[in-house]
């Protein structure tokens, strides 16, 4: 078997030829389709303020994707809300960080990204923990983000700023393609609503959300990203077709590891306590403290001359 037909659920790119899926058109002879199963829609401004949300009460904003940016300064547009130059924005991967340039000067506000993982974007954050934080969401979300700042206790409000709806895929036949890739749990959804579970082609996933919900909705995953060995869906995708069309047999995804909010979430359990250190007492504390402790030893003193003294009389 080789792989002839691909299906990725994504909107098309501008110049496919700068694509990096078009290299793997080039170097396997495969057909790229690009079909986006969802769209995402922003909340109007009427939605944002039936979530009583102020934004000028925080002091900093977290955003998972580039529609939670977009959303979030349309919203601020909108309402006329003047965001101030100290606002600071904590972003998931670098690759967010620098889409706010689309709205701001990148060097004048205070920007932090993390590498793309849960974990570390988990320790961005909490070394903010004594910000006032905003956490930009779309509807569905995947949990593990707000459930772990929750049970971290973390000071934080979410707002909802856009939503993911399906699109109109019931022109596809999954059949005319060898291998779908998605890239979202909300696709995952959209697949199986239009088609079921059931004579789907090789799936693709990437993320450890889209990855999950394809397996606990009954798929295969035969391919999926981010791993040590394929950072990107297209290294893992290209790495895939060619042991696939060599003749060699992949084994289906597993998912056995605990979910990395969980992961975290022991992890900071597992860190031990930090001492609380005394405070060291006032340079006037001391001087007093050292001052009453000399009058003591005079005192002592003398009363030890005078009962010397009564003894020699007696």
């Amino acid at each position: 078997m080789k792989i002839k037909s691909i299906l990725v659920s994504q909107p098309a790119p501008a110049v496919p030829e700068k694509s990096p899926f078009h290299e793997i058109s080039t170097k396997y002879g495969a057909k790229i389709t690009f079909r986006p199963f969802i769209r995402v829609q922003g909340v109007s401004l009427k939605e944002f303020r039936s979530q009583r949300t102020e934004i000028l009460e925080h002091t900093a904003v977290i955003f998972t994707s580039r529609s939670t940016v977009d959303h979030f300064f349309r919203i601020c547009e909108e309402a006329r809300i003047t965001v101030p130059e100290t606002m600071k924005y904590l972003c998931n991967t670098e690759a967010i960080a620098l889409y706010l340039q689309k709205y701001i000067v990148y060097r004048k506000r205070k920007i932090s990204f993390a590498n793309g993982t849960f974990a570390n974007f988990m320790e961005l954050i909490l070394k903010h923990r004594d910000e006032k934080l905003l956490l930009t969401l779309s509807e569905p979300h995947k949990p593990e983000l707000p459930m772990t700042m929750e049970k971290l206790k973390l000071d934080f409000h979410k707002v909802i700023l856009s939503r993911t709806v399906s699109n109109d895929v019931s022109d596809l036949k999954p059949s005319d393609y060898d291998l779908m890739v998605f890239y979202s749990p909300s696709e995952i959804a959209a697949l199986t609503a239009a088609f079921g579970t059931g004579n789907l082609p090789m799936i693709g996933t990437f993320g450890d959300g889209a990855t999950r919900s394809a397996i606990e909705a009954g798929l295969t995953v035969q391919v999926m990203a981010p791993t040590p060995e394929a950072p990107s869906m297209t290294r893992a995708v290209d790495l895939f077709v060619g042991k696939i069309n060599a003749g060699q047999t992949v084994e289906p995804v597993q998912v056995n590891t605990p979910r990395q909010s969980d992961e975290f979430i022991k992890a900071q359990e597992a860190k031990p306590a930090k001492k609380s250190r005394a405070k060291k007492p006032s340079s006037a504390a001391s001087k007093s403290k050292s001052s009453a402790s000399g009058k003591g030893a005079v005192r002592s003193v003398a009363a030890r001359s005078a009962v010397k003294e009564v003894k020699k009389s007696v």
